[in-house]
């Protein structure tokens, strides 16, 4: 079995390959993935002996070519790939103006998110998950009706990274507008729908074949981004809000979840 992570040199997405590492067989391989090289090095020196073999491997999702780069190299290795977790993330802070971060973050978490689904959704094989870590916030009660088609109506990925573009610029910009000050909601909102389109083509074969395409939301997870926002002190560590996810990953399919945002085995509904 082959696996990939990303953003995996810290917290959930860290946990994410220790997890899979001590589920796996020793004959498997889990890449740990990341933007630094030498962070990717000390996170794979950093996991505990046994079970499948973790390799690290560059991969900065901001960079337009690097998932597509890996996934044929890992095609090229393996001939291809059987779970996929999407979790590279440009935190933010209170303090941060959206002005100035929106160009970079939305690189990272939205065009990052539609870069990895048209890279590696080709490679799953049969029984294979892509799984991107999102979150309840992306859900479209969570914004103003006004802004619901801009997410529903899309048939492509290309059209969502479109209305993501336009949120981009408008918020770079600074104009008055319905969306949201709060930059995380359309950004969960965006890669859900991300998620969505790309089921929606390719719903049927898929399921024939065993393969689950999800959002998932490990909620509040206790880490020092977090912290920044929230009272997290009684939050799930990452290694413990990591198990839901690895059930997921690795228990049989079950076809309600495709395409959806699923949080604890459960399905969050989009709309």
């Amino acid at each position: 079995m082959i696996a990939l992570v990303t953003g995996a040199t810290q917290g959930l997405g860290l946990a994410l390959v220790e997890g899979l590492a001590q589920r796996l067989e020793p004959t498997d391989t889990v890449y740990l993935t990341g933007r630094d090289m030498n962070r990717v090095m000390t996170a794979v020196q950093s996991m505990p002996g046994g079970g499948a073999k973790v390799r690290g491997e560059l991969l900065d999702v901001a960079d337009p070519t690097a998932a597509s780069l890996v996934a044929q190299q890992i095609q090229e290795r393996h001939g291809g790939i059987d779970i996929v977790f999407g979790n590279a993330v440009m935190r933010i802070g209170p303090d941060d103006d959206p002005r100035e971060i929106i160009d970079t973050y939305t690189q990272v978490n939205n065009f990052g998110t539609t870069r990895l689904l048209k890279s590696f959704a080709p490679l799953l094989n049969d029984n294979g998950r892509l799984l991107i870590v999102a979150s309840s916030l992306g859900t479209l009660h969570h914004l103003a009706p006004v802004l619901h088609k801009r997410f529903t109506e899309p048939s492509t990925m290309d059209e969502i990274d479109e209305q993501i573009a336009n949120w981009r610029d408008t918020t770079m910009q600074g104009r008055v507008s319905a969306w949201p000050a709060f930059i995380n909601i359309p950004s969960k909102v965006g890669q859900v729908a991300a998620v969505r389109v790309l089921a929606a083509e390719r719903r049927e074969p898929d399921l024939r074949r065993g393969i689950l395409i999800a959002a998932v939301c490990p909620g509040m997870i206790n880490t020092p981004t977090s912290a920044l926002w929230w009272d997290v002190s009684t939050a799930p560590t990452p290694a413990q809000a990591a198990k839901k996810l690895l059930d997921l990953a690795l228990d049989p399919l079950q076809p309600e979840q495709y395409g959806e945002l699923v949080r604890d085995g459960e399905v969050v509904p989009f709309r």
